[in-house]
């Protein structure tokens, strides 16, 4: 059995730290084939979204997807983020929060069961490397 990443934990930690607090919880995530966001917002292939629960509808923050409804300029857009392409889980108004190292490995989406008669088109990534995570405070 493959150890749980912490990272999904850690996120949800400080999502309910800023909701608690009053604050407005941000993620910063690195955008690729795997990340379903509205491209027109894209920036230097990075994303920056409010999650807070009065901005999103829907919301779920699980072990490899962040799924959520948001309205952007007046349009309502589903967006999905592998756990994996988030770089960073803050609080807009003092900047508290932790990031996260990104590789390409960690943006891939979570495995999901091939339909019948389907080929598995995607190789498995290497293996995730163990230890201690790579965080530091996000001002």
């Amino acid at each position: 059995m493959a150890e749980l990443s912490t990272k999904p934990y850690l996120m949800r930690a400080i999502y309910e730290w800023c909701v608690d607090s009053g604050y407005t919880p941000y993620i910063t995530v690195t955008v690729d084939a795997h990340t379903h966001v509205p491209m027109e917002y894209v920036k230097d292939g990075q994303i920056v979204l409010n999650i807070g629960p009065i901005s999103v509808e829907r919301f779920k923050m699980g072990n490899d997807l962040i799924e959520f409804c948001a309205r952007f300029n007046g349009s309502s857009r589903d967006i999905s983020i592998p756990v994996g392409a988030v770089s960073a889980i803050y609080a807009r108004e003092n900047g508290q929060g932790l990031s996260f190292e990104v590789t390409p490995a960690d943006t891939a989406s979570p495995e999901k069961p091939a339909e019948a008669g389907a080929a598995d088109e995607t190789p498995p990534g290497p293996p995730r490397p163990s230890g201690k995570p790579s965080l530091r405070r996000v001002k």
